[in-house]
């Protein structure tokens, strides 16, 4: 089988530290998906609107083959700490076969008319001009399943850390991104084995650096500056 993207996403991530583990956690997170001038046509989609949400299936782009074969049987979830392994079939890791993402993202406004076709969406957890390949309706009905087991997942899913943001710091970021990397910064940037309170991390959003130390369960923002320009 031969597949291409239909179309790409723009967001304000350049790089895949600080991006949200999963979509839907950072809802304010917004992402412009553009299709590529073959399928960019009006009709491909008609009838979406319809839908409060959708999946993307997409590509994982950037992922570093993690040995020759190209996959490993297993992998170190770093919400685990880094140091647990699980099959690679058990976790969302980027480390797979196929580098093939999934995201249930909302659906806030499709261009239509518009050359390219656009759908602006928000929930990403998607690398700015990560592919795209293909765009299904999320169906609550089948797709939602409330008593669904979360597995080992479920002892992260309250990781929230409290953000302390000096006023002088938090005003060098653009009034409509304020809330956007508050919510960014609760769910901890940091890979799960990371835990020392001295060392300063700093996370790329929107054009921007934040630098941070986490103490604890309290995140200290302590420098905004100018994100440096991507080598990658």
């Amino acid at each position: 089988m031969i597949i291409e993207p239909i179309a790409y996403i723009h967001t304000d991530f350049q790089d895949k530290f600080g991006l949200p583990r999963q979509s839907g956690l950072v809802p304010l997170l917004m992402g412009e998906i553009v299709f590529t001038s073959k399928y960019s046509h009006r009709d491909a989609v008609r009838g979406l609107e319809q839908f409060s949400h959708i999946w993307l299936l997409w590509e994982f782009h950037t992922a570093v083959k993690p040995d020759q074969k190209g996959w490993s049987a297993t992998v170190r979830p770093p919400r685990l700490g880094g140091n647990t392994r699980v099959g690679v079939f058990a976790s969302r890791s980027p480390f797979r076969p196929n580098a093939i993402g999934m995201s249930c993202v909302k659906l806030e406004k499709i261009y239509a008319d518009e050359t390219p076709v656009r759908i602006i969406v928000s929930g990403v957890d998607l690398m700015n001009e990560t592919p795209i390949y293909d765009i299904k309706p999320y169906i609550p009905v089948a797709d939602c399943i409330p008593d669904a087991n979360p597995g080992y997942t479920a002892e992260t899913l309250k990781h929230v850390l409290k953000v302390v943001f000096p006023g002088a710091l938090e005003q060098q970021i653009p009034m409509e991104q304020r809330d956007t990397v508050r919510m960014l910064l609760e769910q901890d940037p940091r890979p799960g084995y990371a835990d020392d309170p001295e060392r300063i991390y700093g996370m790329a959003f929107a054009g921007l650096e934040i630098r941070f130390r986490v103490s604890g369960e309290v995140l200290t923002v302590c420098e905004v500056a100018a994100a440096q320009a991507s080598t990658g």
